[in-house]
């Protein structure tokens, strides 16, 4: 061991260093939590999350017209066939985001995310061709549209790591508020593009809306980030570039496999009202004018949610898993309640704490991963998370619908819709039978190391060493 400390300007460098043939990483800056960088950062984040989900979320609107469409030709099971389309587009972009996180590790988040805006913009130009075919809206919308918003989605996220350390779960509340805003006007915009012009017209003006993402995506260029690598030894072999971009290592934290496998369970029902309850209203609650009402309730409060609870999420000692398992727990309550109630006001009043709590959940994606995993294995551990919850999240609505046609009635699909996040939350107590991981034992701030951005020129260093690198802290 050399007696003598290196001097600081080494750990802030981001190059690499040969030593007896073994490459080694030095320290990089950390996230400086401001500047016109990371607040454009934050806005094209904003805005891709906004575009993305205000049309994901706002599907009740086309599911509508797309019953009415199938019931005109006489199609059997419309409302299981019709979910069908919206829930392979959430599904989808769920399903894909494990794709999306082995993309950045080979293209970046910035061309990765432009590529997402590219085909979900293609996507919806080409649905407004066929919107009489239903088979061919499951690939367009479901499948192509899906697959463009998660190449889009998981960089919006794992790119406000690069800049936010002590902010992050604000920032990411932040930045997840934008669907919640869209989502508020959206059904507004698509309704009377629908009653006006039709649903092709409506998916091409969607397609415009959605170019966006693609200029969003231009400002998602990375910042190097405080690490402390072990030393990788140069190997061009395929087994060394599939271990560089398939990140193995979140799957040897048992605490983050916990989280991971837990959130499908708790998904199964996540996305059924967002599809039937303008449909629930309209059996249900003939007399009423506005029946976008309840799902603009629940977008208005997930934005508030999301931001409270991505402030809370920065509080030192804050339980950001306890918080989503509370979370989930509301949720299932509010939707096993909702297909009992005979009042429209109370309806609303059960949408605006579902959006409340729904806003909890999804704020709260981020900065538990970044927790677990940390800031360079994020991208691909919510893209693996978010993987494994597509099949669920996809199957929902049409089981849901199936039930609604073999019934008659939106009792059941709910009250199970509202079962699956009630268990779901309580598997999520195995995360805390295991050790927390050393990432998590080091003091810092959403998987950055906090005392390795304290660095100044001329202060003198305790020498502690990680594998075969010397880091000098004060």
């Amino acid at each position: 061991m050399d007696p003598k400390p290196r001097e600081v300007t080494d750990l802030l460098t981001s190059n690499q260093k040969e030593v007896n043939g073994i490459l080694t990483h030095t320290l990089k800056t950390v996230p400086r939590d401001g500047g016109f960088r990371a607040y454009a950062v934050v806005v094209g984040s904003f805005l891709t999350n906004g575009l993305l989900f205000g049309v994901i979320n706002s599907y009740s609107v086309i599911y509508t017209e797309l019953v009415r469409q199938l019931k005109d030709g006489q199609v059997q099971n419309p409302e299981s066939r019709a979910s069908l389309v919206g829930a392979l587009s959430m599904g989808t972009t769920f399903l894909l985001s494990p794709i999306s996180g082995v993309l950045t590790g080979l293209m970046g988040l910035r061309l990765t995310a432009v590529l997402g805006g590219t085909i979900a913009t293609a996507a919806l130009l080409i649905t407004s061709f066929v919107v009489n075919h239903i088979n061919a809206l499951y690939f367009t919308y479901g499948i192509m549209y899906g697959l463009g918003a998660s190449f889009a989605y998981t960089p919006s996220l794992a790119i406000l790591g690069h800049y936010f350390k002590k902010y992050l779960g604000l920032a990411n509340g932040f930045v997840t508020i934008g669907s919640s805003i869209f989502t508020v006007f959206m059904p507004i915009i698509m309704d009377v593009m629908i009653k006006n012009y039709g649903l092709p017209w409506m998916f091409r003006l969607l397609a415009l809306f959605t170019c966006g993402i693609a200029f969003c995506g231009l400002l998602f260029n990375p910042t190097p980030l405080t690490v402390a690598e072990k030393p990788v030894r140069e190997d061009n072999g395929v087994k060394s570039i599939l271990k560089t971009v398939i990140d193995v290592e979140i799957w040897k934290n048992k605490k983050y496999t916990a989280w991971a496998l837990c959130m499908p369970v708790a998904l199964f029902g996540y996305f059924v009202p967002y599809v039937y309850i303008k449909s629930y209203i309209e059996r249900n609650f003939v007399e009423v004018t506005n029946k976008n009402l309840p799902l603009q309730c629940i977008a208005v409060t997930s934005g508030v949610g999301r931001l409270m609870f991505g402030f809370l999420a920065d509080k030192p000692g804050m339980d950001r898993i306890l918080l989503q398992q509370i979370s989930f727990y509301v949720i299932g309550t509010l939707t096993i309640i909702l297909p009992f109630v005979q009042s429209f006001p109370l309806l609303v009043a059960i949408s605006l704490g579902m959006g409340l709590f729904d806003g909890a959940f999804i704020a709260l994606i981020g900065p538990i991963a970044f927790q677990l995993v940390g800031s360079d294995h994020a991208a691909q551990a919510i893209g693996c998370m978010l993987g494994l919850a597509a099949f669920p999240l996809s199957i929902g609505p049409p089981v849901a619908g199936y039930l609604y046609n073999v019934n008659n009635t939106f009792t059941l699909p709910f009250v199970l819709a509202g079962i699956s996040p009630l268990i779901g939350a309580t598997l999520m107590f195995l995360v805390r039978l295991y050790r927390s991981s050393h990432q998590e034992n080091e003091p810092n701030t959403n998987g950055h190391v906090m005392s390795l951005g304290t660095v100044h020129v001329g202060e003198c260093f305790n020498i502690y060493n990680y594998g075969t690198i010397k880091v000098y802290v004060k």
